[in-house]
């Protein structure tokens, strides 16, 4: 979906889609299939990158449809080790 998402969002404006606005999408069907009654909600977070004109941009999507901006985050097992690990090591400076 978020592909598809993404095509028209291009077809639309002529532009890529910018990486907030495709996970806002993406976390607003996560929040619809957890609100159906009868439907399995996702059971995971997503990370999803982008670049777009705002640089780099890091998003992290919920299976409530939350979803959270940062500079660095982990998720998964063990996700607290490389938090402490990022929060130690992270700089602005910092080149991909």
């Amino acid at each position: 979906r978020a592909r598809k998402h993404a095509q028209g969002y291009y077809r639309k404006y002529q532009e890529p889609v910018p990486t907030e606005v495709l996970t806002r999408g993406t976390a607003t069907v996560m929040q619809e299939f957890t609100q159906q009654g009868g439907v399995r909600p996702f059971g995971v977070s997503l990370l999803i990158a982008g670049y777009d004109d705002h640089g780099p941009q890091l998003f992290q999507a919920d299976p409530s449809g939350a979803f959270f901006g940062w500079k660095a985050t982990a998720i998964g097992d063990n996700f607290v080790n490389a938090k402490t690990f990022l929060e130690r090591r992270y700089n602005e400076e910092m080149g991909l």
